[in-house]
């Protein structure tokens, strides 16, 4: 048995130990004889040496990470969903509950007092120090009631466009304020009527013009704001005008919407259609990201969309899920030119959703 650098492994070589990723997934078994696309895969996990059969090289432990930074739980894959990791996944629901509680509160109280700005953001710093445990295509919130589905959506939009606005390289200084965006976008859907707001019916002509003006409505309940910026008020107004013109309540093109409003809109979709609603079912987050990247040209910020895909979909290589036939399987490999549809391993046989376009993840499996 000897330790060999990947870049001297041969198909028909004899894995001895298990090889994991990173995150902890089981990539190749003990006792897997290397065939070219497990090469391939090897690679496209960076992984850096593998445990083989041989006469040559060091016996080592397998280290299956891409760098040595020292963390034990990489090191050794059985950490991985440990207690303490419960216990930190514990505590970012435990901070989402309470502020779910808060913003629940506070829209239902708007229209008589002054919103508790200062608590929320006490209360939202507090969530975003669990960031590191939120992944968005797996969190799921306890307890969805579909009748809070504004508030859900707010919270999840808030923590989306927080990372959105890193991940795209905007100044830190600007993170919070597009926190802030996400968690306010829909604050005018407040002064909407319920029956307007919650009707599972298609929508007259005239009250599709009253839902819209919640963009307005949500304007002008942040304009006596002191401790949000302007983008924050912006982005109520703006966040569904379209790159080409065709949103409103404006028609706004390009540069003239802001760039919080444009990453607001990309996390506002998302979550809008990905959480169960009363008159709608959750869609697949793959599907979801389809349906974005494909508006990514002339209705959202491409840059954005890209900046969002390629975040989200990275980070999921070793995920269990499920396809559209039904079938659990383990996403492998990720195409950076398509990466909604990854290669799935599904009982030893590695199926490319590039190459059939009906067959889909269903669901992401935690």
């Amino acid at each position: 048995m000897a330790i060999f650098p990947i870049t001297e492994l041969k198909p028909g070589m004899k894995v001895v130990s298990d090889v994991h990723t990173s995150l902890g997934a089981l990539l190749l078994q003990k006792g897997k004889v290397l065939l070219p696309r497990d090469l391939d895969i090897l690679r496209a996990f960076m992984i850096q040496q593998v445990e083989v059969e041989g006469k040559q090289g060091k016996v080592e432990k397998n280290y299956s990470s891409t760098k040595d930074t020292g963390n034990s739980s990489r090191l050794n894959p059985q950490t991985t969903g440990s207690s303490s990791e419960l216990a930190s996944a514990s505590l970012l629901h435990q901070e989402y509950d309470r502020m779910l509680l808060l913003i629940k509160s506070a829209f239902q109280s708007v229209l008589a007092t002054e919103l508790p700005i200062y608590e929320l953001r006490h209360q939202l710093e507090a969530l975003i120090k669990q960031l590191s445990h939120y992944k968005v295509l797996t969190f799921t919130p306890r307890n969805i009631n579909e009748y809070d589905y504004l508030y859900h959506n707010a919270i999840l939009s808030s923590l989306t466009s927080y990372l959105l606005a890193k991940w795209h390289g905007l100044p830190q200084k600007d993170w919070m304020q597009v926190a802030f965006a996400g968690l306010l976008h829909d604050i005018g859907n407040t002064k909407i009527d319920t029956a307007i707001l919650y009707n599972p019916n298609p929508l007259s002509a005239a009250e599709v013009e009253e839902m819209r003006m919640h963009t307005t409505y949500g304007y002008q309940l942040l304009r006596k704001v002191t401790a949000v910026n302007e983008g924050v008020r912006l982005t109520a107004l703006q966040h569904h005008e379209k790159m080409d013109g065709t949103g409103y309540p404006f028609n706004l093109t390009e540069d003239k919407i802001h760039i919080y409003a444009r990453i607001v809109a990309i996390a506002d979709i998302f979550h809008a259609m990905t959480l169960n609603r009363r008159y709608r079912k959750a869609k697949s987050p793959y599907l979801v990201l389809e349906q974005i990247k494909s508006e990514a040209f002339g209705k959202l910020d491409p840059g954005v969309v890209q900046t969002f895909i390629e975040k989200v979909t990275q980070f999921h290589n070793g995920m269990r899920v499920r396809l559209s036939n039904d079938n659990v399987g383990e996403i492998v490999f990720t195409d950076r030119n398509h990466p909604t549809r990854p290669m799935i391993s599904v009982k030893g046989q590695i199926i490319n959703l590039t190459q059939d376009p009906k067959l889909y993840i269903e669901e992401v499996l935690t």
